[in-house]
């Protein structure tokens, strides 16, 4: 039969490995310990874990991307699931007076909105520091009213919201309209141009045939004249001819 001193040995050592076994798991995140608990279960029972490792993996940033809405509905905060309280919970710490702007793509008239986190409210950004997350100017700053028309979950949406922008981001922010009033203007332009040239054509063409008319006229009396002319002649000629 085995001692004392070694049972008491052999509990001790089990004992150890649990604690260090434990003191582990505690020190991994979620997703490590879930990879550590796969394996283990694969080792000891056997199975494919190379099958276990390339299973897609959602993460709580995935739930959030996946199921966040700019502005939530009453069908979005009467779902119950854990996802979408996950997204709730992140939903109730942004602060959604203003907005903060990307006009990375300014140009093409795609601009992003997004609220204010906590931090970025403690920094005056999007308040009393320009909304483009690329600006940081404080001097020259308006408010306007955007009308925010953008596509989520399927469906075309609009929301009316704040935004500050200095004069320079402002130009950004209404780059495409502008462009189009200078392009309407343009063509406003074009076709003024166009008519006034139209009507000095005509007016030209109306003083040509009068100048054609006039001169017409003068050489019908001409050719006229003439031919009173002639006739006296001939009748001179008969008188002298009676006479002789």
């Amino acid at each position: 039969m085995a001692s004392f001193s070694s049972i008491r040995s052999t509990i001790f050592d089990k004992e150890e490995k649990k604690q260090q076994y434990q003191a582990h798991i505690l020190g991994l995140n979620a997703y490590d310990r879930h990879k550590k608990f796969l394996k283990d279960y694969a080792n000891f029972y056997g199975g494919d874990t190379q099958k276990q490792e390339n299973l897609p993996i959602k993460t709580d940033q995935d739930t959030l991307r996946e199921g966040y809405r700019f502005i939530r509905s009453e069908e979005d905060d009467m779902d119950s699931s854990w996802e979408q309280r996950l997204v709730k919970r992140y939903y109730d710490k942004l602060f959604k007076e203003y907005c903060i702007a990307d006009m990375s793509h300014y140009k093409t008239g795609k601009i992003g909105l997004r609220w204010r986190t906590e931090k970025e409210v403690k920094s005056g950004k999007g308040q009393f520091v320009c909304g483009n997350k690329h600006c940081s100017e404080e001097e020259g700053l308006a408010s306007y009213e955007v009308n925010f028309a953008y596509f989520e979950a399927g469906e075309n949406k609009q929301a009316l919201v704040k935004l500050v922008t200095c004069e320079r981001c402002a130009k950004k922010l209404l780059y495409r309209k502008l462009k189009e009033k200078e392009k309407e203007e343009a063509k406003s332009r074009e076709k003024e141009e166009h008519r006034k040239k139209r009507e000095r054509e005509e007016v030209d063409d109306d003083t040509s045939m009068g100048y054609e008319r006039s001169k017409g006229k003068k050489s019908s009396s001409t050719s006229a004249g003439d031919g009173k002319s002639n006739e006296v002649d001939d009748f001179d000629q008969y008188l002298q001819g009676m006479f002789l």
